[in-house]
């Protein structure tokens, strides 16, 4: 696999949706990742919004078993957020972190191997993870013309270029809208694009396809479609949002 190929591997950065916590605790959300090939039930997500802006999703095996779990932290920033992600099938964890010395980006390909790390420094239009849902709803007028941000990867510990664009919204009265994310270099034509539908009153996510960040049994970033429910996310109680923070990930589900 190509060592760009990641870049749109974004399913678990941009299905973070936007939608508000309560005024008085959590609420939640449930996505289905479906094969694109043939629509089969790959995982579950499930999107808890906190009252202090952070986010925390649980990913389940169709069975239910939880197997990887991310945490969004409220900032330093709603562009390049700080955030955790974990997959307890082969300790894979990569994310930013802050400290004292400042921001870092890390990455950790299994439990047995070493931790790769590096100094944070970010540019101008930049974007960390859930951050990108942020620069959708802050943008949204401009998107039209095209939109050039740097997402960081961190995967090569470093950001990259890419652009958004308006792709298929007929009207300003459409009831959804259509965005394309492309790799930013002269040989982005050889990586797939990221198709994204948002509700455009809500401004709330409805798809994702795409190469997603889950990898399969052989540590493959697999082609994928992840539909959220219909219904906006619902009020949760403070229990329910532990139970998930804190459920083993042990999960052994192929993908």
């Amino acid at each position: 696999m190509s060592p760009l190929r990641p870049l749109l591997c974004l399913a678990a950065a941009i299905a973070c949706t936007a939608a508000a916590a309560t005024a008085s605790g959590p609420s939640r959300e449930i996505a289905q990742a479906l094969a694109r090939e043939d629509g089969r039930l790959l995982y579950r997500e499930e999107h808890w919004h906190l009252p202090d802006g952070g986010r925390l999703v649980l990913y389940r095996c169709p069975d239910g078993t939880p197997f990887a779990r991310k945490r969004v932290a409220a900032g330093p920033s709603a562009e390049a957020p700080d955030f955790a992600f974990e997959d307890g099938r082969d300790g894979y964890r990569e994310g930013v972190r802050s400290g004292a010395a400042g921001r870092e980006v890390y990455v950790r390909a299994r439990t047995d191997a070493a931790e790769q790390r590096a100094p944070l420094r970010v540019p101008a239009a930049a974007v960390v993870d859930a951050g990108f849902d942020a620069v959708v709803r802050a943008r949204w007028d401009a998107l039209a013309a095209g939109t050039r941000l740097s997402f960081l990867l961190p995967s090569r510990l470093d950001f990259v270029p890419v652009r958004i664009v308006d792709h298929g919204r007929a009207a300003a009265a459409a009831p959804t809208r259509r965005l394309r994310m492309t790799l930013d270099t002269w040989f982005g034509f050889a990586v797939p694009a990221v198709e994204l539908v948002y509700d455009a009153s809500s401004r709330r996510l409805l798809t994702f396809s795409g190469t997603g960040t889950i990898r399969d049994g052989r540590g493959r970033h697999r082609p994928v479609r992840i539909v959220f429910d219909a219904a906006p996310p619902a009020p949760a109680t403070d229990a329910a949002l532990a139970a998930a923070r804190d459920a083993p990930l042990d999960g052994r589900c192929a993908l």
